[in-house]
């Protein structure tokens, strides 16, 4: 027994054999990393593939989704495997998605990331309009979509007074977006500067603000606070929106079908010629230009 334990202890501790020894095992841990990351890699698994060719900006719903067993190295991370991740989402602007494509987190959107969503959130009987508008304006991007805001004017009237007083209120904020067009609190790439507060307004109100469009003229003002805030302006006498409404009744004519939907308030960053651009990209929008507080 002892000339065992002897020998065993040699063998130990003998240079060469341990060398070997240690080869072995690297070896062998070498052999079982590297297949199991083959395994890995060849393990088939079921991913979602379009049914059907998808066009740009088109809900994907469970029925425009089939299933496929490829190797789990063809599904890398851009690649969703989950139909939880798809149906309900739209594809992008640019993105069209060909029959038997995977479906790739880049392609597809929230609702409310597409160009021209807010639209959707108006209500039956309203008309889309939005103001220009800018950081400050803003309140440092507190105006926020479903917030509500107030719409306030002043104005002088033939007595030289300055009236003053709330013309619309409790209009529902559908976006905010910066100069490109994209949502200022939602898209990943926005500059987060707000340049646009898109809302609807009933027939009625559509009319006396695009009416005020002519009135800018004869330093009509026009700002726009969240809902129940201070009032932003001041002057010689606070009067009624019947009142307003009045005035910019007996101060306008019949308003041309082309006249554009601008209300400046002598303070805009924006030009005309970028109104017209943003006019351009957003056809079915009317622009009030409310830039800066008074």
């Amino acid at each position: 027994m002892n000339n065992f334990m002897i020998s065993l202890k040699r063998f130990f501790t003998n240079k060469n054999t341990v060398t070997i020894i240690g080869v072995i095992i690297v070896l062998g841990i070498l052999y079982w990393g590297y297949s199991s990351t083959i395994n890995k890699a060849v393990n088939p698994v079921n991913i979602p593939i379009a049914a059907n060719t998808i066009d740009p900006q088109t809900e994907v719903t469970a029925e425009n989704i089939e299933w496929i067993e490829v190797p789990s190295i063809s599904a890398n991370d851009n690649v969703l495997t989950n139909e939880s991740q798809i149906v309900g989402k739209y594809t992008d602007v640019h993105a069209t998605i060909p029959k038997g494509s995977m479906f790739y987190a880049d392609a597809l959107v929230e609702k409310e990331e597409l160009p021209g969503s807010w639209l959707t959130l108006l209500e039956s009987d309203e008309i889309p309009l939005y103001f220009n508008v800018n950081l400050e304006s803003t309140y440092a991007n507190s105006i926020q979509p479903e917030d509500y805001i107030d719409v306030y004017m002043s104005a002088e009237d033939e007595s030289g007074m300055i009236m003053y007083g709330k013309l619309i209120e409790n209009l529902k904020i559908t976006a905010v977006k910066d100069s490109a067009g994209k949502d200022v609190f939602k898209s990943a790439d926005t500059t987060g500067e707000p340049a646009y507060l898109y809302f609807g307004v009933t027939e009625e109100f559509y009319y006396v603000l695009k009416k005020a469009t002519l009135l800018n003229s004869i330093g009509i003002q026009i700002v726009v606070v969240p809902h129940g805030g201070a009032e932003p302006i001041t002057g010689d006498i606070e009067v009624s929106s019947e009142y307003l409404r009045d005035y910019i009744d007996a101060h306008t004519v019949a308003i041309p079908e082309n006249e554009p939907d601008v209300i400046d308030d002598g303070n805009a960053e924006n030009s005309d010629e970028d109104n017209n651009n943003t006019t351009n990209n957003n056809a079915n929008n009317n622009n009030t230009n409310t830039n800066g507080n008074e």
